[in-house]
């Protein structure tokens, strides 16, 4: 099993038993709570959300994100997000769901050019890439969440795992995902003008 898959699902049974903030959670895990915080606050846009999650899960993994791009190695977040906490249902949900993203990753992912991965340019390269997804994420395009959170899923295992063929697989994907929801985006924006001549 990979170290994601091991620690995202300690985490998750964690949550499940007691409640914990994302700075426990960060002040726990220290370096790598940069990749397994930004795919913990991530993994809900995979599934239906309750309303008022968007904001702070998006800020957070943005902030964080940002903070990788210079060059930080200690995560640090803002108090009103650092004390947020995932309700207890919604935890449960997560972990109900876990397997099936996991068992995808652990498919695709595993130390690989590690020189490449783990070194300083690829770390700020990657918080470039998550954060450019993530404001693809928060940005008000409908149905396109889970788009840009399987870019920034995969970033953040690929750093996490030393996996330096992921992450050059997931700079194209990062592109192609630009591609997408952009097109997606002018396509909606379009649609008013277009759909009375069609009809």
């Amino acid at each position: 099993m990979l170290r994601f898959s091991q620690d995202i699902k300690l985490l998750l049974e964690k949550l499940a038993s007691q409640p914990l903030t994302i700075g426990d959670i960060l002040a726990e895990t220290s370096e790598r709570g940069f990749s397994l915080v930004i795919a913990l606050l991530v993994l809900p846009f995979l599934f239906p959300m309750p309303p008022g999650f968007t904001g702070p899960l998006g800020v957070g993994c943005l902030l964080l994100s940002l903070q990788m791009v210079m060059g930080r190695r200690s995560p640090w977040l803002p108090k009103k997000i650092a004390q947020f906490q995932f309700p207890h249902r919604f935890v449960l949900q997560l972990f109900h769901n876990l397997r099936r993203v996991t068992r995808v990753i652990e498919r695709i992912a595993r130390p690989r050019l590690t020189a490449f991965a783990k070194s300083q340019i690829t770390w700020r390269l990657n918080g470039l890439c998550i954060s450019w997804l993530t404001i693809l994420l928060i940005s008000p395009i409908p149905f396109t969440n889970p788009i840009p959170t399987i870019g920034i899923l995969l970033l953040a295992v690929a750093t996490l795992e030393a996996d330096g063929l992921l992450m050059c697989i997931s700079y194209i994907l990062t592109a192609l995902i630009t591609l997408i929801v952009l097109s997606i985006g002018y396509t909606l924006w379009q649609a008013p003008q277009v759909l009375p001549s069609l009809f």
